[in-house]
Parts: structure tokens; sequence; C-alpha cells
């Protein structure tokens, strides 16, 4: 039996993480939701999520140090960045670290379902 593919949502600003899992559920994907960083770095295993939605500023670790933590431990699992902040210098950080897309908030589903069907394309690849 194959599984359906599963999310992980970190995000400490709660609203947000239920609005993503709402439009995860609508779309039969399995999500996970972390309030931060280290909630889902307590649990993680390499290969456990097909793709991780992070936001950048959270307290404690960073969305952008979390992207490069996964990086040198789990290079496969695309992570997808969405954020409130505009400054191109993190975008570019975050891209260079290996971010599989950089949104920002507010973010529209239709764009934030073309690059999730992306990244999990590319996981089953």
């Amino acid at each position: 039996m194959i599984r359906a593919p599963l999310v992980a949502i970190v995000d400490d600003d709660e609203g947000m993480r239920e609005a993503l899992s709402d439009l995860l559920l609508v779309l039969d994907l399995a999500c996970r939701t972390f309030d931060r960083a280290e909630a889902l770095l307590a649990e993680y295993e390499p290969g456990r999520f097909d793709c991780i939605i992070t936001d950048v500023r959270m307290p404690g670790i960073s969305g952008l140090d979390l992207l490069r933590w996964l990086r040198s431990f789990d290079a496969p699992t695309p992570v997808i960045v969405i954020t409130s902040d505009t400054n191109p210098k993190v975008c570019a950080q975050a891209l260079d670290a290996g971010a599989h897309a950089f949104l920002t908030k507010p973010v529209e589903d239709h764009v934030l379902l073309a690059h999730l069907q992306s990244a999990l394309a590319r996981d089953d690849g």
C-alpha cells in the first residue's frame, strides 16, 4: 500500500498553521504541524516528511537555520519557505540554502499548491 504524502508545517503563528493544515486536508494530504523548529527536530527522521513548509522568523531556531540543518542531514526533502519578510537578502539566503520555493505572505492558495505539487512530484522521482 502506498502512503499519502506527509507534509510538515512549521510556523509559530497558530492561525497560519491551522490555515495551511486545513488547505492540505482539503487536498487529502496528511500533515503534521509544529509551533517551532525545535518541535519538528525533536520528532525528525530523514525521509519521514515528503515536504516541509516553514516560516522564517520564529522564536529559537529560525526557518533559515532549520533549512540549513535539514540540508546538512537530509538533502532530498523539499522545503517551501513562507514568510512575511520581503527582504531580497532573506529570499536569496533561503534559495542558496536549498529552498524549493520562497513565498511571501499572504500566499494565494493556488500559488502554494503549485509549488507543493512541484515539490511532491520531485520527491516521487
